[in-house]
């Protein structure tokens, strides 16, 4: 039997905000000016012989970005959608038991679903060694060679004993610390803490069973009361929030005493900031990492993106710049890490742009605002071939649709119309309506609202082909 992956796709990666955001985060983003979000990349690593079906863990937010970026990538899976998050203890051991559901001697590979991984090659041969040593009962972490002494991570103290090649038994693990600590612990042979790990499925249960038994018992309860829901798997909410917010390290990984640790034999970044993110990509002469419409003269040792406005940058130094259609950041880059922070503050001051993307996705496709103001709204919408919005009606707005790209089968209360590229449609206030596209292309139309209220939360839907209602 293959390992089977249980892949960790529910964070919100603030701190590669502006382009990371709750609503799409980094691991749905691609953040390398290319077409693959760090998601599809981990999902292919794991599609070989080696490997059975995934299990992605995510929550319902992020549903239909998972379903739509795995056939993308070419992958089947099994989708477990959390109700709330309680950090990676219980997502660990929901993934434990399913995984012993499917097959009681079930070995498993936990990764987290934003990480880059430079070597594919080393990094298969790396899990099959990480689990001829879990199925002897062992759990081992992934280490990775420090590159510098860095206070982000945690760290693993591997002992002189060796389990099999590259694989030691793990001595301790320590928090992230100081950088003057960080440094005794480069000299003394530590590894950072990946976070990824190999285990059985009942080592893990029975390792939660010991040190955790709460965390475990929600996730069993939870289990047993999970529905399927279209092609997702919907775990029971009221027994998942008994379970309290740890991680995985914390709820066991601290406490067992059949840990390993594998001396890692790929290249490795949790993209955590902009700054790391501007470590490990390509540069120029003078030491910038550069995509997008930006212009820079006498910048060096910098990060500038903009996938918005044209972005200039003059005469300076180890900056990061990234601009989007709706928000610009520029830090210190060694002032990245307080990203979060400053991310908090616009939450806690109602920003919507520290949540909120402008393009917003939707099971059929996405919709983007491009003007508003008092009484009216203009969207930009694309719907996918074969897709449809909800059946549906507004109660303080009148719309209007004009197609500028493909076939719209529109309906309103009892007629349905097919409109074609320049025709528009006229949705009155309260009428009960539906856009389809029937159509081999994306459909796109620019939408008119018109109205005394032309908020999101203006929507009645009284049907909907992805279980809305």
């Amino acid at each position: 039997m293959g390992i089977i992956p249980i892949i960790m796709a529910g964070g919100s990666g603030s701190r590669l905000w502006p382009v990371s955001r709750d609503t799409m985060p980094k691991q749905f983003v691609s953040l390398f000016g290319d077409e693959i979000s760090t998601f599809q990349a981990t999902v292919r690593r794991v599609k070989g012989d080696a490997f059975e079906r995934p299990i992605i863990v995510t929550n319902h937010t992020f549903r239909f970005v998972v379903g739509e970026q795995l056939a993308a990538a070419g992958v089947e899976a099994d989708i477990v959608l959390e109700p709330v998050r309680r950090d990676s203890g219980p997502a660990v051991a929901i993934g434990a038991v399913l995984a012993a559901h499917r097959d009681a001697s079930a070995l498993c590979l936990l990764l987290a679903s934003d990480h880059v991984i430079d070597d594919d090659a080393a990094f298969v041969a790396d899990c099959r060694m990480a689990s001829s040593i879990a199925s002897n009962g062992t759990i081992v972490t992934f280490g990775i060679e420090p590159t510098e002494p860095s206070s982000s991570y945690g760290y693993l103290q591997p002992s002189e004993t060796m389990l099999g090649e590259n694989v030691f038994a793990l001595e301790r693990f320590v928090e992230k610390p100081d950088r003057e600590t960080a440094e005794a612990y480069l000299k003394a042979g530590y590894l950072w803490n990946s976070g990824n790990l190999a285990f059985s499925a009942a080592s893990m249960i029975e390792a939660f069973e010991t040190h955790a038994p709460e965390v475990i018992s929600a996730a069993r309860g939870a289990v047993d009361a999970s529905k399927k829901d279209l092609d997702f798997l919907r775990i029971d909410e009221a027994a998942f929030s008994a379970a309290p917010t740890i991680s995985v390290d914390y709820a066991v990984m601290e406490k067992v005493t059949n840990a390993g640790v594998l001396k890692a034999g790929f290249g490795w970044s949790d993209v955590g900031t902009w700054d790391a993110l501007h470590s490990i990509l390509d540069k120029d002469a003078d030491g910038n990492v550069m995509s997008g419409y930006v212009k820079t003269l006498g910048v060096t040792n910098s990060f500038v993106q903009s996938s918005g406005p044209l972005t200039t940058v003059l005469g300076l130094d180890n900056v990061i710049v990234v601009s989007t259609e709706d928000a610009v950041f520029v830090a210190d880059k060694a002032k990245t890490g307080d990203v979060k922070t400053l991310v908090g503050a616009l939450k806690d001051e109602g920003y919507p742009e520290a949540s909120e993307h402008l393009r917003i996705h939707r099971p059929w496709g996405w919709y983007q605002r491009i003007d508003i103001g008092n009484r009216f709204q203009v969207k930009h919408i694309l719907v996918k071939p074969g897709a449809a919005l909800s059946l549906q009606r507004h109660f303080h707005r009148a719309e209007h649709w004009v197609v500028v790209q493909g076939t719209a089968e529109v309906t309103v209360d009892d007629t349905v119309k097919i409109y074609h590229e320049n025709e528009a449609a006229y949705l009155p206030i309260g009428c009960v309506h539906r856009m389809t596209n029937p159509g081999k292309i994306d459909l796109k139309i620019i939408e008119v609202q018109v109205g005394s209220y032309t908020g999101e939360d203006d929507i009645v839907r009284i049907e909907d082909v992805y279980a809305r209602v």
